[in-house]
């Protein structure tokens, strides 16, 4: 027999769910569960100096191991601080259980201290979340958490627990059964004979992948399908680890930010394989415009993706990797070398504004050089903005780095703390974090984290003193009226990051860039590589917002 309370039994659920690290802050609400906390032998506790820090360190522990993350916050205004990571979870498909305190139940809709309806607010940014109103409902809400979180298209879960539910007491004989991944929905067979007719009547098809390959490991089956095939393979921006940047085949991100071939050659095709992917309009630009000549097989682990946004022809449901598995040995093998003339006269006609190697003279040979320096078993996470869009299109990607950027949500902050959780997860590989200045400022006081913890992350600061791409679009589209988008106090982030305990190289009049990269990337903990941008360099090429993805400005050369 078992006699603990809400908040002893919650983390005693946790410790069962293998849970060894969690992200948080303590507060009024959630106290009795840090005071549980506190005397666990087996999990540490990460003290961020902001929630929304908690939830993406998290992300960064969850993204890079797929394998739930937790993160704590206290009622009211950690509650809502957090729930901007937690957003971003949902948009990217990432599984983490974020677990908030609330007021006492009897307290519940009275506007006492500190208290918000978390309940209500998370419903449409979680895969799903709970209000726990008795402690022993813990002992199945928590390994439910957990399953559901990392069952079918992974996403994050919230928890909200009042405070006199942490401290009721519990009496039960057995632990429940930890939460589990459940088996993947099964395809139908009919469906593949139907994609596998497509496949082999295709004479222009493309292999189109997204996060949903990544997260089903499904990789090497992709390349293999794409070889067997000879289908050119184009990514989302959460699926630029898929393919070998150099692969033969490898065309490399489409929409908005991708190389005019790319684009061109995907107006072309009679045939989509899209694998994983959502269809997002950063991907399609107008969708209505978009591949318009093309049939679809839609292969996703959600059913509410499929026909969302393009009617496919075939739409299969189930986990790209088993799906992927079970056409494999039934695809034909295939020359189509017209169709791969056709893409490489495409290459040479509107040849690609990505280096071939690493410099520094460019935001994007930088980049390049940071790759090749890195080598393949690389963390490469981002923040958003130009800086986000240059590493998409240069940084040589292979299926061993690691990639974590904020797809869907586009949230600025991302990037510093959720390299502090990839490299608490993966303590071994170096984690490089390409940020910007704006960027940077969102949450900037993880460099604190950062330095507590001795996380061997290294921010190479893209400054060009503005929000990048809003200015970008200000020039092209609102007649340069750059309001609001340039700083007028210039940043010394160097002695800033000193001041947090960091090391700091600093690019600005360097007499041999290569060799304080070289240094730089040596060094083992909390780095910033300084980098001064101007602030015209612009990101081509460029879907203009809601066009059609012909409708390219930039891009035909170093412009």
């Amino acid at each position: 027999m078992f006699s603990l309370t809400g908040a002893q039994l919650t983390i005693g659920l946790l410790e069962r769910q293998a849970v060894r690290t969690i992200a948080g802050i303590p507060g009024g609400a959630n106290l009795p569960l840090y005071d549980a906390l506190s005397r666990s032998t087996l999990i540490r506790h990460v003290l961020t100096r902001h929630e929304q820090g908690a939830g993406f360190l998290a992300q960064g522990m969850a993204r890079i191991t797929g394998r739930p993350a937790v993160c704590f916050a206290t009622s009211g205004p950690g509650a809502t601080n957090i729930l901007t990571a937690i957003a971003d979870a949902k948009l990217d498909s990432v599984p983490v259980v974020c677990i908030t305190g609330q007021v006492p139940r009897a307290m519940i809709g009275t506007d006492a201290f500190q208290e918000v309806d978390t309940y209500g607010m998370s419903i449409p940014i979680t895969k799903h979340n709970f209000l726990v109103r008795h402690a022993r409902d813990l002992l199945h809400i928590i390994p439910e958490a957990f399953s559901i979180a990392v069952s079918g298209r992974p996403g994050p879960v919230l928890i909200d627990i009042p405070r006199d539910v942490q401290l009721e007491r519990v009496d039960f004989e057995h632990w429940p059964e930890i939460g589990e991944r459940e088996p993947s929905p099964v395809h139908f067979d009919a469906d593949l004979g139907v994609a596998l007719e497509m496949l082999a009547s295709a004479r222009r098809p493309i292999l189109w992948v997204g996060g949903g390959v990544v997260a089903s490991g499904a990789g090497a089956e992709v390349l293999a399908l794409a070889e067997r095939a000879s289908m050119p393979v184009t990514s989302t921006l959460m699926g630029l680890t898929v393919l070998p940047y150099d692969h033969p085949l490898n065309m490399g991100m489409l929409g908005m930010h991708a190389q005019r071939h790319t684009n061109m050659a995907l107006e072309a095709c009679d045939l989509i394989l899209a694998a994983g992917v959502r269809f997002d309009d950063r991907a399609t630009g107008k969708v209505q415009e978009f591949c318009p000549q093309a049939k679809v097989i839609h292969i996703d682990i959600d059913h509410s993706e499929l026909d969302k946004l393009r009617s496919a022809s075939v739409a299969i449901l189930g986990d790209v990797g088993e799906v992927i598995r079970a056409l494999l040995p039934r695809v034909a093998q295939a020359e189509r070398q017209e169709w791969l003339g056709y893409i490489a006269a495409l290459k040479l006609a509107f040849p690609s504004c990505i280096p071939e190697q690493g410099g520094h003279a460019t935001p994007l040979e930088l980049i390049r050089r940071v790759g090749e320096l890195a080598g393949d078993g690389a963390i490469v996470v981002t923040d958003v903005g130009k800086h986000q869009m240059w590493t998409a299109q240069s940084y040589p990607f292979t299926p061993g780095t690691g990639w974590l950027t904020s797809g869907g949500l586009g949230t600025m902050g991302f990037g510093l703390p959720t390299a502090i959780g990839a490299a608490l997860a993966e303590p071994d590989r170096k984690v490089l974090c390409f940020s910007g200045d704006g960027s940077l400022l969102m949450n900037i006081q993880e460099m604190a984290t950062a330095a507590e913890q001795g996380v061997d992350v290294t921010v190479i600061l893209m400054n060009n003193a503005c929000l990048g791409l809003v200015h970008q679009q200000q020039e092209l589209f609102f007649k340069g009226n750059y309001f609001s988008s340039i700083y007028d106090v210039n940043v010394d982030f160097g002695l800033i990051a000193r001041g947090f305990g960091w090391k700091v190289w600093d690019m600005a009049g360097a007499a041999d860039p290569d060799a304080v990269l070289i240094e730089a990337m040596g060094h083992r903990g909390p780095a910033l590589v300084h980098v001064p941008v101007d602030r015209n360099e612009k990101v081509w090429p460029m879907v203009p917002p809601g066009a059609a993805n012909r409708t390219m400005l930039g891009g035909e050369s170093h412009e």
